[in-house]
């Protein structure tokens, strides 16, 4: 995975000056230049990737392939990237077979000779089964191989997971990523990547594939931290868009007035943007699910009481959440927060 546009650039050497014999056609072959090229075959395959950098071409291992993991795998494939995925349903791989990947019938068959394990699976448990189990990542996979969990999991685990792959010879990055389905099916995820400096540099064409912001936020576990704010964040401005659509629609303002000029302002968020029409329509077709918030939420008030820190709001919404949850909601995506403001205003 390592990039090597800095190769192809020492290779040229310096630009020949206009009119110079040299810049009549390419110099001749030099030792230096045939060591080079000996040196980029045996790193196998290359391609040109969407910033225009020479990526080498990897074999991805991607473990889970749903409403995110899905379309991050058809992406990386694109990429031109040998892809094979597995999931514990057969029938959500079909895109990833349609797309020109490979299909496992287990883990262990999907690790089996990847470079690189990516990870995109609910929670904490369902990532330390993957990696863990009997059948898993760690007993399959070879020394040296980067493991990318995609997953939002406690911070915890994350470092402990980290620290046994460490010891098993593997390289270890936490890259959780925010812009629900619709980021991952543009390809236009949030990274936030804990773990070492120069695996994230290796990792960064396949982030780059499936990412637009990608960002190394510190060692293991940093990652999921800074994932953790982010759905607090997130969940809060759910709740109070909520609360505006409902508040406006008592005194009969029109909605999509209202959310135009709301979007202008100070008040515009990337919330309000990809939300307005799920609360506008009343269609809570799952981008993300509350069942999932729940969870993320479970692991911001968890992190806060182990940091010592307080979050009154946090606690709040986070209550509001397991509300939806417990009252049946939770398929649904996490807009139907709104659902929960009308039925305490007595309007659902």
């Amino acid at each position: 995975m390592t990039d090597i546009s800095a190769w192809n650039t020492a290779r040229r050497g310096p630009t020949p000056s206009p009119g110079s014999p040299a810049s009549t056609g390419p110099p001749p072959p030099t030792r230096d230049h045939e060591r080079d090229l000996r040196r980029d075959s045996e790193r196998g395959p290359r391609r040109r990737g969407r910033h225009g950098r020479i990526i080498h071409v990897s074999a991805i291992a991607f473990i889970g392939l749903g409403i995110m993991g899905s379309p991050m795998a058809v992406h990386l494939v694109k990429a031109g990237h040998a892809v094979t995925g597995y999931n514990r349903s057969p029938d959500k791989a079909k895109p990833l077979a349609e797309a020109g990947g490979r299909v496992a019938g287990s883990v262990a068959d999907a690790v089996t000779g990847a470079e690189v394990v990516a990870l995109m699976v609910p929670d904490s448990p369902d990532v330390q089964d993957v990696l863990t189990g009997e059948d898993g990542v760690f007993a399959h996979a070879a020394p040296g191989t980067l493991i990318i969990d995609f997953s939002s999991i406690r911070p915890d685990v994350t470092r402990e997971l980290a620290e046994e792959a460490g010891r098993r010879g593997l390289r270890y990055l936490d890259a959780p990523v925010s812009g629900g389905e619709a980021g991952a099916r543009n390809a236009a995820l949030s990274i936030m990547v804990g773990g070492a400096a120069g695996d994230f540099e290796a990792a960064r064409p396949i982030f780059e594939a499936v990412g637009k912001t990608v960002v190394h936020v510190g060692p293991s576990g940093s990652g999921q931290t800074v994932k953790a704010a982010n759905q607090l964040i997130v969940a809060a401005n759910i709740e109070a868009l909520a609360e505006a659509v409902v508040f406006l629609r008592a005194y009969g303002v029109d909605l999509e007035a209202a959310m135009d000029v709301l979007g202008g302002g100070l008040a515009g968020s990337a919330v309000l943007t990809q939300k307005r029409g799920n609360m506008t329509g009343h269609s809570f077709e799952p981008g993300f699910r509350i069942a999932l918030h729940h969870k993320d939420m479970g692991i911001v008030t968890s992190a806060a009481r182990e940091a010592g820190v307080v979050l009154p709001l946090g606690a709040l919404v986070a209550q509001l959440v397991a509300s939806a949850d417990a009252t049946g909601d939770g398929g649904l995506d996490h807009s139907a927060l709104l659902r929960g403001v009308e039925r305490l205003s007595g309007t659902a």
